[in-house]
Parts: structure tokens; sequence; C-alpha cells
């Protein structure tokens, strides 16, 4: 059984996908081992609660961010953690704390990288008026929306969306790519070359 620790600072729509996944044994063996918010508010925390999940607020505010970083990361160890999950956690952390998790941090991101990192990808696509775009979930390294990418869904832009339309529609498509991804890691079975990732499913 591999345990998960998710980390989020809102809503957390791609934990309650996980979650679900989980549950439902789409992410099979493996459990959610606690959830962790840097905002007392974040109504994830809520809804991890309402699931009977071990949740933790951790406050960054004030604090310096491989401090906190090293609070996280004292939390996670203590719930023997395999694989960490950012579901809208809104810190960059440090690279301290990603040295601890050397490719056992996983991040969504609402566009196909290397275009759009940052805040706001979404209206970004819609902005630059591409024809596709999607969400990747990848690695995470040191460098901002940067790590080997493991799963990447494309959406198509259509004449009639809306930023709002088209950032809807990217989210469902980050709700299948972020389990499909924790499935693979958890497995095992792939190989990283360069930023090249492989994935080996059927490998023994």
């Amino acid at each position: 059984m591999k345990n998960l620790g998710i980390l989020l600072s809102g809503r957390g729509s791609n934990f309650e996908a996980i979650a679900k996944n989980v549950a439902s044994g789409h992410i099979p063996d493996a459990r959610i081992a606690i959830v962790i918010s840097n905002k007392e508010n974040a109504p994830g925390i809520a809804t991890a609660r309402r699931l009977g999940l071990t949740a933790s607020v951790i406050p960054s505010q004030g604090k310096q961010r491989q401090d906190h970083d090293r609070e996280i990361a004292d939390a996670l160890h203590n719930h023997k953690v395999d694989l960490v999950c950012l579901a809208g956690y809104m810190r960059l952390l440090s690279p301290w704390f990603v040295q601890q998790f050397r490719r056992r941090i996983l991040n969504v991101h609402p566009s196909l990288l290397p275009a759009f990192p940052g805040l706001e990808a979404q209206e970004q696509a819609f902005a630059y008026g591409v024809k596709v775009s999607g969400c990747t979930v990848h690695f995470v390294d040191e460098e901002l929306d940067h790590g080997a990418i493991i799963v990447q869904k494309a959406v198509p832009v259509l004449d009639s969306d809306t930023e709002q339309t088209l950032a809807a529609r990217i989210l469902e498509q980050e709700h299948i790519a972020y389990s499909e991804a924790i499935n693979i890691v958890l497995a095992g079975k792939f190989e990283v070359t360069g930023r090249r990732l492989v994935t080996k499913m059927t490998a023994e």
C-alpha cells in the first residue's frame, strides 16, 4: 500500500478526483495518508475532513519558505508518504524540499507545457489564440513548471469558447490525467532519460 500526501491551497478539485479514484480502486493499492494546506480556510481541507481523511493546516504566513517547507516535510515523513501530489498548492517549493522527495512530487498544470507556464495558463492560451490547449502532469523539480512530463491531455480550443469554458474543459482532463500519472509513477514502470519519460506499463 502506497501513501499519498496531498498539498493544496484552495478548493482542491484535483484532490477530490484523486480521492474518488483511490476509493473506487482506479488508483489501486494506495491511500491518502494526509492532506495539508497552508490556508486554514481552504475548502479542500473541509472536504478532506468530511471524507474522514487526516487533514492538517500548516500556516505559511510570516515564515521563511524553507522553514515552512521543513514543517511540511516533517508532516509528510511522519505519515510515511511515498508520493506528494500538488493539487492547487499556491506556493513555490524550495530546492531543499524538492531534494527530499526527488521524483516523488507531482504537479498538474493547465496547459501543454512548455507552453504557458506560471499563473493563469488558460487565460494565456486563450489570449494567444492557440487552437489546442490542454493539461500536463509532471514531476516537480527546482524550476517552475519544468520537470519531466508524465501525462498530457489535449483540449481543442473552440471558436465558441470563452476563457471560462476552456478552463472548465481543461479541468475535466486534469482530473483524468492526474490519476493516470499517479498510477504510472506508483507502478514504477517508467524510465526518464534527459527530459523524456517513457512508460513501460506492460513490463514485468
